[in-house]
């Protein structure tokens, strides 16, 4: 009964962010359904309660104790200036696999051709404290206006530049706008509240939580290889390849066999393996990964 009363309290990012991490739960062995009705959507773990956030309020809310822990973008980390322990950091979105970017941007023709021309401006964005700060230390003073999303579309007849995110640049480039400088560079990363860490139940539950998900990232655009070959052709083989870091060998029954197990990148395993092939290897398995735990 004691051990039925102990959940963690978890914050996830809804929207872009939502279906990535939802995969990434999954990969690590957390099932949660459900989300599409409820910001409380069912988890195959008892001992976890999953709240639906915006990820521009996750870090508050972790950080006065309503949530325990959560994943968030730096990017909210910084602009709410939380005070949470930063546990792991994990770079994926909804577009790549790339950081994503908080860029100032302003229109192709406009005169601005640097920080300190935005003196006097107005700028719109969603990150308004983390823009503010970012001027501060430029020198620069400018009026800075709350904007709730489309933000490429309000310049030039309503500000002067914009400070927006960005994974590809595509966005702005169709908005015939151009990027200034960048901000900042964000991923999400996995957060908890100072005094969940110093309860020694959630601190492990939430301690095998990351180990968890970092193994299923880690295992992101990775697969295993398997194959077997004549022990005499192994040198060659691993010479001829080194993309085959720290195989795993083993003698096989059959004499002067060995199997050769090891993880490589998914990206590549299209040109390794017809030279696998010519190298002599055998009964060749290419075969996904959930977790890679270091």
């Amino acid at each position: 009964m004691e051990s039925a009363t102990k959940i963690l309290r978890v914050g996830l990012p809804s929207g872009s962010l939502q279906e990535p991490t939802f995969a990434l739960f999954a990969k690590a062995g957390f099932a949660i359904s459900g989300a599409s009705r409820s910001y409380k959507p069912s988890v195959d773990d008892p001992e976890l309660s999953i709240r639906l956030l915006r990820a521009q309020e996750i870090s508050r809310y972790v950080e006065h104790g309503f949530l325990d822990c959560g994943l968030t973008g730096k990017d909210w980390i910084e602009n709410n200036g939380s005070d949470v322990a930063r546990l792991c950091e994990m770079t994926f979105s909804k577009a790549s696999s790339q950081p994503t970017r908080w860029v100032i941007a302003v229109p192709e023709n406009s005169p601005i051709q640097s920080v300190q021309d935005l003196q006097g401006k107005v700028i719109a964005t969603e990150a308004v404290e983390m823009t503010r700060r970012f001027l501060e230390s430029h020198g620069v003073t400018a009026t800075l206006e709350f904007s709730w999303g489309a933000t490429e579309v309000k310049v030039p007849d309503l500000v002067d530049a914009i400070v927006d995110v960005t994974e590809t640049g595509s966005s702005l480039r169709a908005n015939k706008l151009r990027i200034l400088e960048t901000i900042l560079q964000s991923s999400p990363q996995f957060i908890a509240n100072h005094s969940a860490m110093a309860d020694a139940w959630k601190r492990e539950k939430i301690e095998r939580l990351v180990l968890l998900l970092k193994g299923a990232y880690a295992a992101r655009d990775k697969v295993g290889l398997k194959m077997n070959l004549p022990e005499s052709r192994l040198a060659a083989l691993l010479a001829a390849l080194p993309a085959l870091r720290n195989p795993t060998v083993a003698h096989l029954a059959q004499s002067d066999w060995v199997a050769v197990e090891t993880i490589i990148d998914e990206k590549i395993v299209r040109e390794i393996i017809p030279q696998l092939k010519q190298l002599g290897a055998e009964g060749i398995i290419e075969y996904p990964l959930n977790k890679v735990v270091y």
